[in-house]
């Protein structure tokens, strides 16, 4: 082959070789053009050593790529990971955490994510004794209750311990509901549910989901033990008067005390209704008074009872004392 095939105007051979891969390369580009697509990807939380915890974190955020075409088409969000960066946290409200997202493909570019916006808590563990809740039936009356959780480092009465945001600790209780109500001397309910109250109000192992790491519980469930007494649910009891906590006028005194009722039916549990002998009403104040004076009163219930009526009246007869005269008006 001759070389002046080749170096003839070689200039414009060049040109044209030039000129035909760059249009190869605009029809190639032109089938498989940079595009973008959005995706909502699952947010990773690492466990780090700084002890702590993530109150009601975010499980996805958006993010968009971009690539070739025919490589976009393709990805998924299982192409794609999001990292929370937790290492970096530190207790408090509205916290700032950075979120890395990567793709298996290198083809494809990430725009980060802003950062997430959480509640970061520090992680505590408390030990709480676990209390019974239970509702005698009528005619009965609990007198003990305990629960226990055998094969735990603290089985009878049970102690639990509960691990997670040191905030719920504030305030924390352990309960156990006896199912239905008590009607026997001595009744046993095994497998009952461990349930948490605090100063938000009770959870369980479902809200101990909504925090990252989740909290935990060591004790689950319980066997409850409730011992009763049968008894009655009712008694009467006298209405006593207290003393005034002012005198009548002076130079007068008190000659007689009239409540209406003297006595009231009681209602409640039988323990603390064998408590109850009798109801002293509130002090009336008798200043100034010279001649009789009723007074209605509420009746004072014990916690726990409840009255066949809600107030009482009380009448104090007043007159003259002999053996003293009387203050002068001036």
């Amino acid at each position: 082959m001759s070389w002046k095939l080749v170096t003839d105007d070689w200039r414009l051979k060049l040109l044209a070789v030039g000129l035909a891969v760059l249009m190869l390369g605009a029809v190639a580009f032109s089938q498989n053009p940079p595009t973008s697509k959005p995706l909502t990807v699952g947010l990773s939380y690492p466990t780090t050593q700084n002890q702590i915890v993530v109150i009601n974190p975010p499980s996805k955020t958006s993010v968009t790529i971009t690539g070739l075409a025919d490589v976009i088409a393709t990805v998924t969000p299982d192409n794609l990971t999001a990292i929370v960066d937790t290492a970096h946290a530190k207790a408090g409200a509205a916290q700032k955490l950075n979120v890395t997202v990567t793709s298996t493909d290198k083809r494809v570019t990430v725009q980060q994510p802003a950062p997430i916006v959480v509640d970061v808590d520090t992680i505590a563990t408390k030990e709480v004794q676990v209390e019974v809740k239970a509702t005698s039936a009528p005619g009965w009356s609990i007198s003990s209750s305990v629960a226990t959780c055998p094969g735990s480092s603290k089985p009878n009465p049970c102690f639990v311990h509960f691990t997670g945001p040191a905030g719920w600790t504030n305030n924390l209780h352990a309960y156990a509901a006896f199912p239905g109500q008590v009607a026997a001397n001595s009744t046993n309910s095994p497998n009952q549910a461990v349930q948490l109250q605090n100063n938000n109000g009770y959870f369980d192992n479902t809200t101990c989901t909504k925090v990252t790491p989740a909290c935990s519980l060591d004790v689950s469930s319980v066997s409850i033990h409730v011992d009763a007494v049968a008894g009655s649910t009712s008694s009467t009891v006298a209405l006593i008067d207290s003393a005034p906590s002012h005198p009548p006028a002076s130079g007068y005194r008190v000659t007689a005390i009239t409540i209406t009722p003297n006595t009231v039916t009681i209602s409640g549990d039988p323990v603390a209704l064998g408590k109850v002998r009798s109801i002293m009403l509130p002090a009336v104040d008798l200043s100034g008074k010279t001649a009789d004076a009723t007074f209605s009163v509420a009746i004072p219930y014990p916690d726990g009872i409840s009255g066949s009526i809600g107030n009482a009246s009380i009448k104090y007869s007043i007159s003259a004392n002999p053996n003293v005269s009387p203050t002068p008006s001036t």
